[in-house]
């Protein structure tokens, strides 16, 4: 029989993956703050028209422009962690799922046996 198991994904920090993912941060972070700069506008621009009343934007407004703040403030605590990681270190990138085989006597749930790919600059390193 043929299921679907998640596989991690893990990589092998080396300067140039620490120096994607720091670019990858940065416009996450780029992103997030433009994001807030037009939820201001679009604040000032709906209190300016008189369609609504005040109290009725702001709080929603200050919310989405408080949730950037929260993940630009995660962003910043993993930049801050990449730099202070060593190299050769591994981080899990992401899961995906594959196709496996199982049959009767197969150990079940065994945590051992959940498949890793490790892979450094783009490149599978090692299957485990």
């Amino acid at each position: 029989m043929k299921i679907l198991q998640n596989v991690v994904v893990k990589q092998i920090l080396t300067e140039q993956s620490r120096q994607k993912l720091l670019d990858k941060y940065n416009d996450q972070m780029l992103q997030l703050q433009k994001e807030y700069e037009q939820l201001q506008f679009e604040a000032k621009r709906l209190e300016k028209s008189k369609r609504f009343q005040p109290g009725e934007i702001k709080p929603q407004f200050e919310k989405e422009m408080s949730i950037r703040r929260e993940k630009e403030k995660l962003l910043e605590f993993q930049i801050s962690q990449l730099h202070m990681l060593p190299l050769g270190s591994e981080l899990k990138e992401k899961e995906v799922q594959a196709i496996i085989d199982v049959s009767v006597g197969d150990a079940w749930g065994d945590p051992a046996s959940q498949p890793v790919i490790v892979i450094k600059d783009g490149i599978i390193q090692e299957i485990r």
